[in-house]
């Protein structure tokens, strides 16, 4: 290491380092007697999309403070490094990336190939962390590192999920929540509260006009005029005191509340004073007909449209600005959802979740109501039509608190859509009860910031519409709606498996194995020697219990020579072999024919064999898909047979890893230091199942292999996944048991 710049400081700080990592000091305060027990310390994942800030460092200092604290208090105090790979801020990243605007540029890109692209930036910078977090004095275990994307993090995530939902905690909701028109999903309240700003908006006051009374208008104020055509009622106080006045200079009447009046600028009397109640049931005409029914194009009347268009009362309506009149639109907002849901109203929604007026919205269709480049340009659209409609009373400038998406800054949108939820509200007297018993630095956290957070925690929205996530585990049936919740691989096994039995058989002992060379041609004159015969009709005796339908077998004179004998002793006709290709062993090219030593040596590692291979030969990746693809391929075409596989070592071992789901290095665990993985003439029941998975035949949950899996319903239906991924924070929440 170059010390020439370096202060003493550092110089120093390096061999104490050094020290530590070649006299592996961790690992000896690990293993060091703890009589205090274990402590059990959590660290939060962070992503490995980028370098460590000084968030991560103040952070992290503090936390390696208390693990060597307790470490020297006598516990042990295990400490695993973690990373945080899925969500948003990925997604983001890929997408600037690849030039994708929006969902669906996505889709049209094709999602296996996004969530490939995502996968491979997700851990971008990994070296670099492991290099600076030592350097900064922790004490953590790097190497043992655990990743949210994972599978058996994922199953950890889909067990979590099935247990609250055993337990009544788990639905799926229809509330106004805040989307991200850009992103298309939406964020959990935690998020919200990161992205506010102060913007410029234009507010208005509109123009309704009474039905039965000539000339009199309600007059109703909005700050989001892009809401209007979604509106379907107004809201007043029952005991809020509202007056009619005649404006002398145009002779209209209009109807507001009386403390409201300073918003009237002309000459006027007053004609009429009541209370909200008064009026309430009191039909107007609508500011936009795109949605009635006499609309031309409209072929479908909207749901409940009879109870739209009057006038409401309810108890969130205020003086404080405004009109003392409230605008509804239950497709915009929290309070208008729960008036709408309570009095049946119309539901109207013009705006699709990417931000755009749908084509029903014919003189705005396309139109972006809130765009990140220009707040206001939709809004402008819409006053200067109500001002030709001569339904525009007044327009002012605001200056107000808004929320954006904290990962792309576009601006949100209040919107109704539909999430799965956990519901907080049900235990959110246990979460403010067990804060009480924690130990806040400061101690103002616990009844202040936090303890009123989980005062007025809400439901939390878990599920969100994007692509590189971990996947819900729940399938709905397509024909009774019914519903099934998998809680791990276990369970998706037993709804996924194979249509038929399948057992596996290494062929006798051959010429090439007593010759220990290696015979990849099937051209080569190998055949079963006496020994070998005999190890197969013993074989055969076993297999007349398993009553083999076919047998299915790879091109080589030992292999057919072994499914002629087992034919013979289960009376199976000459037409039930089935020669197949895809069995065939292991091709070594310019090897064959050499000693297996000579094979071996070819390679660094067994490792190695899955990527490398000699010329004119196959890697061992090759040879697991070509398996692996044989029995989907055979299980798709048959249905209800035991079928015997007739192949070599090898192939057999990959087959059984390409049907597991195995990464290499999970296939050379199921192999163990054995030299065979099934010994000639050994019998194997095969566990296939359709599991989701890759090219490469290897377990992953991500989309869009999960959405591939279809099973029966008891009703005859078919249950397909639904298609939302978990918010990350879920994930991440999960790591005291996932990881």
């Amino acid at each position: 290491m170059d010390n020439i710049n370096k202060s003493s400081r550092a110089q120093k700080e390096e061999q104490i380092l050094k020290f530590w990592q070649d006299n592996k000091i961790f690992q000896k305060s690990l293993d060091k007697e703890a009589p205090q027990g274990e402590y059990v310390f959590y660290d939060g994942p962070p992503f490995a999309t980028g370098l460590p800030h000084y968030g991560h460092i103040l952070a992290g200092t503090i936390k390696d403070f208390v693990g060597r604290y307790k470490t020297m208090c006598g516990f042990k105090v295990p400490r695993r490094w973690g990373w945080d790979c899925h969500g948003l801020p990925v997604e983001n990243i890929v997408e600037k990336e690849l030039n994708l605007k929006t969902k669906k540029d996505i889709e049209e890109y094709g999602v296996e190939k996004f969530n490939q692209v995502a996968r491979k930036n997700v851990l971008a910078y990994v070296a670099d962390w492991k290099k600076i977090v030592p350097r900064l004095g922790r004490f953590v275990d790097m190497e043992n590192d655990y990743k949210t994307m994972a599978p058996s993090f994922t199953e950890s995530v889909w067990w979590i999920f099935k247990q609250l939902n055993d337990k009544k905690l788990i639905y799926e909701g229809f509330k106004s929540m805040h989307l991200c028109p850009r992103c298309e999903t939406t964020l959990s309240n935690f998020e919200v509260n990161q992205g506010y700003k102060d913007i410029t908006d234009i507010s208005v006051t509109v123009k309704l006009a009474v039905t039965g009374q000539a000339n009199t208008y309600f007059l109703a104020w909005t700050t989001t005029p892009w809401t209007l055509p979604g509106n379907v009622a107004l809201a007043v106080g029952s005991m809020i005191d509202y007056v009619k006045i005649k404006v002398m200079s145009t002779g209209e009447n209009y109807i507001l509340a009386k403390s409201r009046l300073s918003v009237i600028k002309d000459d006027y009397a007053v004609v009429e004073e009541f209370k909200g109640e008064k009026i309430i049931g009191q039909p107007y005409k609508p500011l936009f007909d795109y949605y009635l029914p006499v609309q031309i194009g409209n072929n479908k009347e909207t749901k409940n449209i009879g109870n739209g268009f009057k006038v409401y009362g309810a108890d969130f309506v205020t003086t404080e600005d405004g009109t003392g009149i409230v605008h509804i639109a239950p497709a915009f907002g929290e309070d208008d959802l729960r008036l709408g849901q309570e009095n049946n109203l119309p539901f109207i929604q013009h705006v699709g979740t990417n931000g755009l007026f749908k084509k029903e919205v014919k003189d705005f269709v396309g139109v972006a109501v809130k765009p990140k480049e220009d707040y206001q340009s939709a809004d402008i659209l819409i006053i200067k039509y109500l001002a030709g409609k001569g339904t525009l009373f007044a327009k002012e400038k605001i200056i107000h608190s808004y929320p954006h998406c904290w990962r792309c800054e576009t601006p949100l949108l209040n919107y109704a859509a539909s999430s799965w939820f956990v519901a907080v509200t049900k235990f959110r007297h246990k979460l403010v009860s067990t804060n009480k018993e924690i130990n806040w630095v400061p101690a103002d956290i616990k009844e202040g910031r936090f303890g009123k957070w989980l005062e007025g925690a809400r439901d939390w929205a878990i599920s969100r519409s994007r692509y590189w996530g971990a996947p819900l585990p729940v399938w709905v049936c397509n024909k009774c709606a019914g519903k099934e919740f998998i809680g791990g691989i276990a369970d998706l096994k037993k709804k996924t498996g194979g249509r038929n039995n399948f057992f596996v058989i290494r062929h006798g002992e051959a010429d090439s194995n007593v010759l220990g060379i290696i015979s990849s041609d099937p051209k080569n004159p190998h055949h079963l020697t006496e020994r070998g015969k005999a190890q197969v009709k013993e074989a055969a005796e076993k297999l007349k219990t398993k009553k083999i339908d076919l047998i299915f077998v790879s091109p080589f004179v030992r292999t057919q020579e072994t499914a002629k004998i087992i034919a013979g002793i289960l009376n199976l006709a000459p037409e039930k072999i089935i020669i197949d290709d895809r069995l065939h062993e292991v091709y070594t090219g310019e090897l064959d024919g050499k000693s297996d030593a000579e094979y071996q040596r070819f390679f660094e590692s067994r490792l190695a064999k899955f990527d490398k291979k000699p010329v004119g030969g196959e890697n061992y990746t090759e040879v697991k898909n070509r398996m692996t693809e044989f029995i989907y391929d055979i299980d798709a075409k048959n249905k209800g047979k035991n079928i015997l596989i007739v192949s070599h070592n090898t192939p057999v071992w990959l087959m059984f890893a390409g049907v597991l789901g195995l990464a290499p290095n999970q296939a050379i665990d199921l192999r163990h230091e054995a030299n065979d993985f099934i010994k000639n003439s050994e019998i194997k029941e095969l566990p296939f199942v359709l599991l989701p998975h890759n090219h490469n035949y290897e377990l992953d949950l991500h989309r869009p292999y999960i959405d591939e899996v279809v099973f029966d319903c008891p009703c005859g239906g078919k249950m397909k996944r639904v298609p939302e991924v978990f918010d990350c924070w879920f994930e991440s929440g999960a790591m005291p048991l996932a990881s």
